[in-house]
């Protein structure tokens, strides 16, 4: 909670919050009074978005130029292995083979200093206008499982190929995050919307059963964020 209040101090005193990811940003909305404030999308479709009361924030928006091809995962890991915090930074897209993020100006320079490699390739970065993708929507990649039910660990089960009894030793090994915390629940049952990581596999979207089959099963539409 001290995170929470952290932003709520900060919107006190007439400052913006940092990045907020939905967890956070329903728990900040919860403790306003609607009408008191405004959120600030980087872009249409963003999910790490920013409360502020008058003056728009300030963003940045960087192009990571690499030679190599790269995943998410990869400039995440970057990211936090340079202990920069998730707060300061905003959605990481990937767009035609290209690969952006948007940061707070607060660690610019030490973004720019430092952030030099992925992995073992060396990265160029070039600050870019911040409203490029203003209109932009993310891509998904839609999968259909045939599962027995809609716990969290059938579909991760269903998504890697592996036995349910599996599951709980990677949710000690915190390598499932649901809805931007460690998974703890193995039966709690996926909402529409829901968000779900796996390590090493990548980040998905539960977006609900479409139909019921003879064998009492269930299909059900999952994305995959691209």
């Amino acid at each position: 909670m001290y995170f929470i209040q952290k932003n709520l101090t900060r919107l006190h005193n007439n400052q913006s919050t940092f990045f907020l990811d939905p967890k956070d940003l329903s728990l900040i909305k919860g403790k306003l009074k609607k009408g008191t404030y405004h959120i600030y999308y980087p872009y249409k479709d963003s999910e790490k978005v920013i409360i502020y009361q008058k003056s728009v924030p300030e963003v940045l928006l960087y192009q990571i130029k690499v030679k190599t091809k790269i995943r998410h995962q990869d400039i995440l890991g970057t990211m936090y292995s340079l202990s920069i915090a998730p707060e300061l930074f905003g959605d990481i897209l990937i767009i035609d083979g290209n690969y952006y993020i948007y940061i707070l100006p607060i660690v610019r320079n030490y973004f720019e200093s430092n952030f030099l490699m992925i992995r073992n390739a060396s990265v160029e970065l070039e600050e870019i206008p911040v409203d490029t993708f203003k209109e932009y929507e993310r891509s998904y990649e839609v999968i259909f499982l045939n599962v027995s039910s809609n716990r969290i660990d059938t579909i991760v089960s269903s998504i890697c190929h592996i036995s349910r009894s599996n599951i709980p030793i990677m949710v000690r090994k915190k390598e499932i995050m649901l809805n931007y915390d460690y998974l703890k629940d193995l039966s709690y049952k996926l909402r529409e919307n829901d968000t779900f990581s796996i390590k090493r596999i990548g980040k998905f979207k539960y977006k609900g059963i479409l139909k019921s089959t003879k064998s009492n099963h269930y299909i059900v539409e999952v994305f995959k964020y691209i």
